[in-house]
């Protein structure tokens, strides 16, 4: 395939179509094996739960250690050789590492698969800057809602297809993520067109600057992306209770079995859906970005409260629409960041910002889980079972501090200004 910009506008929709498409393929190969992954990991570890837990801590550490390392990398690649390149490739890569993890027999060769799955998952951030390439500015927060969209279709689809498959041979799901990821390199070989035309990319690949570091150092060059990216990781940090405590939390509190606590997941999903396919354009259109990343904060401060304080199950239910107008948070960030980046380094941004989300995911598993053991132990004079959603409820509070004073009028600057 000939590469051409994705400008015209029938290109633009092809072009925005295939992101989608392929972020939502990307989550549901992601999520197929979240409910297989961990009994894989207990079957090599001899059936023994208590090793396979700490298999399954060190596993997911390294993985976020280098994705931590290495996005900052594919952003600059991104930046310097185009956004196909790097998106093919990482479409490519996850397919091959599935089929490995598929076929291995032992826990080292595990770690291997899931270091290379670490170094290849770029799909995500690239396809942020994608859409940041071919967005108009004013469109963008809509734009990056409905592909949180794609990330609650993948979520709700991928785990239920997981657990079906898994039922029928514990490898299987591995087999069928690769394929759906080689099946989306395929699609998008003949499809995708590239959007960072020449012009627009860095002269030369700058590899000191391209790990966390140097990340970090861009958004320190770009005031308002700083404290917008610091409301970020925040943003992030306090999803991972969800990631780590929710299912123990339920449990212990409600007495929520498997059963449960698939039907409350697919009922988040489809609110999440419901607030970034639909919400989110509306919402960013009538009040700007600025007011809905505030009330987005907000309103996951209300979420994890009501979560953290809930004395029954029925109760906690009603936590979730707050949680998933939450989600106004990342589109309307994502919106005012790359405002103020110039065009040639979208993909360092949104590296940079990969690099905080998988920062997060090295700190949040161990924060949750010693604070939710802390607010259950028996030595413990305090009997406070949600004290890890409080916590993340707290972080949010600060993020929407942060997020109100960086916001203010005057303080927002564009990319051309920076450039003046």
């Amino acid at each position: 395939m000939v590469e051409s910009p994705a400008t015209a506008p029938t290109l633009r929709r092809a072009a925005l179509a295939f992101i989608f498409v392929t972020v939502t393929l990307d989550i549901v190969a992601f999520g197929i094996i979240i409910p297989v992954l961990p009994m894989l990991i207990k079957q090599m570890a001899g059936g023994e739960s208590t090793a396979a837990a700490h298999w399954v801590g060190i596993i997911s550490t390294i993985f976020a250690i280098v994705q931590l390392v290495c996005t900052p990398i594919q952003g600059a690649l991104s930046d310097r050789y185009g956004r196909r390149k790097v998106i093919l490739l990482s479409n490519l890569g996850l397919g091959l590492d599935f089929f490995l993890m598929a076929v291995v027999n032992s826990l080292p060769m595990l770690v291997v698969a899931r270091i290379i799955s670490g170094m290849t998952s770029a799909s995500f951030s690239t396809a942020n800057a994608y859409i940041a390439d071919i967005t108009p500015p004013e469109k963008r927060a809509a734009t990056y809602g409905k592909l949180g969209a794609s990330f609650g279709i993948g979520f709700v689809l991928g785990p239920a297809m997981g657990g079906f498959l898994g039922e029928i041979d514990l490898r299987l799901p591995f087999w069928v993520a690769g394929g759906l990821a080689l099946a989306n390199f395929a699609y998008g070989y003949f499809i995708l067109p590239e959007s960072l035309p020449p012009e627009r990319r860095t002269r030369h690949l700058d590899i000191r600057n391209a790990n966390p570091l140097g990340s970090l150092m861009l958004l320190r060059r770009y005031p308002q992306v700083f404290s917008l990216a610091t409301v970020m990781f925040l943003s992030q940090l306090a999803h991972y209770v969800l990631n780590t405590t929710f299912v123990l939390y339920v449990d212990y509190r409600y007495g929520w079995g498997p059963q449960a606590v698939g039907f409350t997941l697919g009922l988040v999903g489809i609110c999440n859906g419901i607030v970034q396919a639909i919400l989110v354009g509306k919402i960013v259109q009538r009040f700007g970005e600025r007011r809905a990343l505030l009330a987005g904060l907000l309103f996951g401060v209300v979420g994890f409260a009501w979560q953290g304080l809930a004395a029954t199950g029925w109760i906690a239910l009603f936590a979730i629409p707050f949680l998933a107008l939450w989600g106004f948070v990342n589109p309307a960030t994502q919106a005012l960041v790359t405002r103020q980046v110039d065009p040639h380094e979208q993909g360092r941004l949104q590296g940079a910002l990969a690099s905080l989300v998988s920062l997060a995911g090295v700190i949040g598993p161990e924060l949750y889980t010693q604070t939710f053991a802390w607010g259950i132990g028996k030595d413990n004079s305090w009997h406070l079972p949600g004290a890890a959603f409080l916590l993340a409820a707290l972080l949010l509070g600060i993020g929407a501090v942060i997020a109100h004073r960086a916001t203010r009028t005057g303080t927002v600057a564009s990319a051309a200004s920076h450039q003046a």
